[in-house]
């Protein structure tokens, strides 16, 4: 078999790297991130997100496949899982081989998701005042949420299809807690409690990877388990260390949260040498 082929074509990074350049271009193309004080969050920046995702959701519930399947979102028969077939074939995720979770077509919805994060950005970046600024950020997280719920009554709210009414759920979410966060750390001053978080977020490209290459050669390396039976050195791990004298889903919780602190200890010491990865 072609080792090229066993190669997968899109990924997480694809997709952020994909959805941050034509967000990035958009917003910089027709300069709809303006950071005035004058006015609410620019309409065409907001359009643009809307129609994305009315565009998405068209397509995905609306129009046949090519071969006349009727308009479905049933893994490996959605039209997004389609184009992934015919465009990437031999590419595609792993576990599934006939779609992927990061596909092209649902890049569109993943491009509105970054233009909302612009427009909060735009909104931060003007000259209101903190409180004004926190007000409107929990304001559209709460109306970003009830509108995905809404939508997600006829449109379901799905991750791996990245469906509208998701990305408008996670977009609500995400900018209410940033909200929040913003309020507690930049407004108030509390920013004590916050370091482990600063120390992630410099170095969040480097752990993303490093911790992933970390899992899979833990994954990879065989050991002897109970009875001499081959097991993945991270079985092993979890069994020795925790699994051992703790119910199971107490060591699992234990492994993470482990896994976790492991990397803060890589990070802070990156941090502390001036030491960050950048893209």
């Amino acid at each position: 078999m072609n080792q090229s082929r066993l190669l997968r074509g899109l990924g997480l990074l694809v997709a952020l790297a994909a959805a941050y350049f034509v967000a990035g271009k958009l917003g910089l193309r027709l300069a709809f991130v303006n950071p005035s004080a004058t006015g609410v969050w620019p309409p065409t920046g907001i359009a643009l997100a809307a129609f994305l995702l009315l565009f998405y959701w068209h397509l995905m519930t609306r129009v046949p496949l090519p071969d006349g399947t009727a308009p479905n979102l049933d893994p490996g028969t959605n039209l997004a899982a389609w184009v992934d077939r015919r465009l990437l074939a031999g590419h595609l995720w792993k576990q599934s081989r006939t779609w992927d979770p990061e596909g092209l077509l649902s890049t569109l919805p993943a491009i509105a998701t970054t233009l909302l994060g612009l427009l909060a950005g735009g909104w931060l970046r003007s000259d209101r005042s903190a409180d004004r600024k926190t007000g409107g950020l929990l304001l559209a997280g709460l109306v970003l949420v009830l509108a995905g719920l809404a939508w997600g009554a006829s449109f379901p709210i799905n991750k791996n299809l990245w469906t509208s009414s998701y990305a408008l759920f996670t977009g609500g979410m995400a900018c209410y807690l940033f909200g929040l966060l913003y309020w507690i750390v930049d407004a108030r001053g509390h920013r004590a409690w916050s370091r482990p978080f600063v120390i992630y977020g410099r170095n969040a490209i480097l752990v993303f990877v490093a911790s992933g290459l970390l899992a899979r050669t833990l994954a990879l390396v065989k050991v002897s388990g109970p009875e001499g039976v081959a097991i993945s050195l991270q079985a092993w791990l979890h069994r020795t260390l925790l699994a051992s004298w703790l119910p199971l889903y107490p060591a699992s919780l234990a492994y993470a949260v482990g896994n976790v602190l492991f990397w803060y200890a890589v990070l802070r010491e990156l941090d502390r040498r001036g030491i960050y990865l950048k893209v």
